[in-house]
């Protein structure tokens, strides 16, 4: 399964103004991919940039602001910084001029509580030595790694490199399976993949092209095929597919077509079960079932695309819920990775999607104020079959894996 640009390691830097990030980040890209000034403050919003770790492999960089920005603007700025901690799978925080106080203390704050691994770098390091005085201030306060370095000089910058493939977690950067531990070599997959108004022109949804691909990854064999041939394939062939993939919106439709001998699931179920809190999404998928009038619901798109009348975050999970809950509900929507406007305690449920263009790290990062607030949250394709009546055969497939209660 090949990584876009969004399923990299993201790697955020962090610390005051002028304590050289962007310096930094043109070391180790090795080409001027942040602007340098001495002026304090150049740096306003997060600015990503692509990088090649030997070792890891390709990273995006973000260059945030400074946290000890001020003003009103300054203030914007910080919110922003701070707001991409939940993006990111590990973090730099650079020092400088022996500088350790309440703004780095802050920011470890900030990664400890979404599990942010980080190391800490002295930058500047031919100006001014790290001293043996904010060593121990350091150490008192965080058990993180420390590397001294020169990003002008380019002192240090492979020692840097070296820490931080020892610090990044490698579930961020190691190739991840969809199907490996329920798939074995020669197995025959059906994927069904409803073509609608939402499908791109002339080929395939991100999450049906990584299907096929993970399929083939796995020495097994694909078939491929609209839910509209799916009767007539089983009329001309003798084959029997030893896993089924649906579209969670052909759902009810396949599964009264598939023999229950075959093991179904669908797309969306298949990235809850990689990417997501599984367990957390089975159990709150039951809310679904005790819904009140006025209840608000939380629907979160991983992604932003132009909206139809067809979509199924926008338009069709909600009409499904109202149709099996029998409720008056109120529903917001919030796309790729933007800000919740509510406070997430103004919702009694949260439906993420897939996740297929976010990393891991992001997607339980989006849904972690949710948890931390008991609040249930669930997954479209788990949502759709459990209002289907066939969730316990949608998680099937995973069952032997890690006993799930239901």
């Amino acid at each position: 399964m090949s990584k876009g640009k969004d399923h990299k390691p993201h790697i955020g830097i962090y610390g005051r103004r002028n304590v050289g990030k962007s310096s930094f980040i043109n070391a180790l890209t090795g080409v001027e991919a942040a602007i340098v000034s001495e002026i304090a403050g150049t740096t306003t919003d997060p600015v990503k940039k692509s990088i090649e770790i030997f070792g890891i492999g390709p990273a995006i960089l973000i260059d945030t602001a400074g946290i000890d920005d001020s003003g009103e603007l300054g203030e914007k700025r910080i919110e922003k910084t701070l707001a991409s901690i939940t993006h990111i799978d590990a973090a730099i925080l650079l020092i400088s001029n022996n500088t350790f106080g309440a703004f780095e203390h802050q920011l470890i704050k900030e990664f400890d509580r979404y599990e942010i691994d980080y190391l800490i770098v002295h930058n500047k390091e031919d100006l001014e030595e790290l001293s043996e005085e904010t060593s121990m201030q350091i150490k008192s306060f965080t058990s993180a790694p420390v590397e001294v370095c020169s990003a002008v000089k380019s002192i240090n910058i492979a020692e840097v490199i070296a820490l931080l493939k020892i610090t990044i977690p490698q579930t961020s950067y190691q190739k991840s399976t969809l199907l490996g531990d329920i798939i074995r070599k020669n197995d025959i997959v059906m994927l069904i993949t409803p073509i609608d108004s939402e499908a791109p022109d002339g080929r395939m949804i991100l999450p049906q092209a990584m299907a096929i691909r993970d399929v083939l990854d796995n020495h097994a064999v694909s078939i491929v095929l609209k839910e509209t041939e799916v009767e007539t394939f089983f009329k001309k062939t003798n084959l029997k597919p030893d896993l089924v993939i649906t579209d969670s919106q052909a759902f009810k439709f396949v599964a009264k077509i598939i023999p229950r001998e075959i093991p179904l699931t669908g797309f969306s179920v298949i990235y809850a079960h990689m990417r997501g809190p599984f367990e957390a999404y089975i159990n709150g998928v039951k809310k679904l079932s005790a819904l009140e009038n006025g209840d608000r619901i939380l629907i979160l798109e991983s992604c932003t695309h132009q909206v139809s009348c067809e979509d199924i975050g926008r338009f069709k999970i909600p009409d499904w819920i109202r149709k099996f809950s029998g409720k008056e509900l109120e529903f917001d929507v919030a796309a790729g990775l933007s800000e919740i406007k509510k406070p997430i305690t103004a919702y009694q449920l949260v439906i993420q999607c897939g996740g297929c263009m976010i990393t891991k790290k992001q997607l339980i990062n989006r849904l972690k104020p949710a948890l931390d607030a008991h609040i249930p949250v669930t997954n479209y394709g788990l949502a759709i079959a459990y209002m289907n009546g066939i969730l316990d055969r949608a998680i099937e497939p995973f069952i032997h894996k890690k006993q799930i209660v239901v």
